[in-house]
């Protein structure tokens, strides 16, 4: 039996995300480990030092202390992040469906719920059937167009070719969806099968590195190149400005394209030269 979750719900207060971050507020049905164990991800890396993470056996949160969150710390028409942390939608949701009844409780209360997450079960019936399009966004991420490199990466998320599917599937149901190249590792991913997606939103994240990612990526074998992530900033290595400028010329010909960013300087440039909701680099639909 997983152990319980007690640390499921938090706002971000300053630092990068919660000084930019429109939507600072996330509830993570899941936490201290994730089935997906993808080998650049951010909370393994803060997690897996202090002896927190464990993805065989994740933690999951108490659906009574949800509600009772929900109802007194969420306001209807507020914005919260489903699975900030790690991602809600990962195999033990089949059994569990914690992020089902947490969709439930949302659709009540009249809150918004953003979901990020890298699994195809986002978009199968019993999902497509609970969320509210008023209140659902969905961002599908994807962070290679191949099989092979993607159960080397990321081996318990969903297959390419099944997040597609299920970014079109939303999209032509009507919801809110966007694709979410996250992180976008330019050797590791076909920008015309991006492109050839049927949905009108990209969101892009560029890779950071730090010492656990560069470990982690290194034990994959997949041929990523760190030498040009020079730029140091909150304890990450990025790539300069001038590098993601040209990366990005090739995304999402003909799509509403943002940029979600940690560096200071590089964010204010995507919010005044490219992103297409200078207020939202999410670029929700919330009216």
């Amino acid at each position: 039996m997983p152990q319980r979750f007690e640390s499921f719900f938090n706002t971000v207060e300053g630092g990068n995300e919660g000084d930019r971050c429109h939507y600072p507020t996330r509830l993570d049905t899941y936490g201290c480990g994730c089935q997906h164990n993808c080998g650049y991800c951010y909370a393994r890396s803060l997690l897996a030092f202090r002896g927190l993470w464990n993805p065989q056996l994740p933690a999951t949160a108490d659906v009574k202390k949800i509600r009772q969150l929900i109802a007194t710390k969420l306001k209807p028409g507020q914005v919260v992040r489903l699975g900030g942390m790690t991602d809600c939608f990962r195999p033990i949701e089949k059994g569990r469906r914690l992020t089902y009844r947490t969709i439930q409780m949302l659709n009540e209360r009249g809150v918004h719920y953003l979901i990020v997450t890298k699994s195809g079960l986002v978009a199968s019936e019993p999902y497509l059937d609970v969320m509210d399009r008023r209140l659902a966004h969905i961002q599908v991420s994807i962070t290679t167009s191949a099989d092979e490199l993607s159960r080397r990466l990321e081996p318990g998320a969903s297959l390419p070719g099944d997040r597609r599917a299920a970014v079109e599937t939303l999209a032509a149901s009507g919801f809110d969806v966007a694709v979410r190249l996250s992180p976008f590792i330019p050797e590791l991913i076909s920008i015309p099968w991006v492109n050839s997606i049927a949905c009108d939103k990209v969101l892009v994240e560029f890779l950071r590195v730090n010492s656990w990612i560069e470990k982690w990526l290194a034990v994959s074998g997949l041929p990523v190149d760190l030498r040009p992530y020079t730029l140091f900033n909150a304890g990450y290595k990025h790539l300069p400005l001038s590098r993601k400028q040209a990366l990005l010329t090739r995304i999402g010909s003909g799509k509403q394209v943002s940029v979600c960013e940690d560096v200071p300087e590089h964010w204010e440039w995507w919010r005044d030269q490219v992103n297409a909701n200078p207020d939202d680099c999410c670029n929700l639909k919330l009216k």
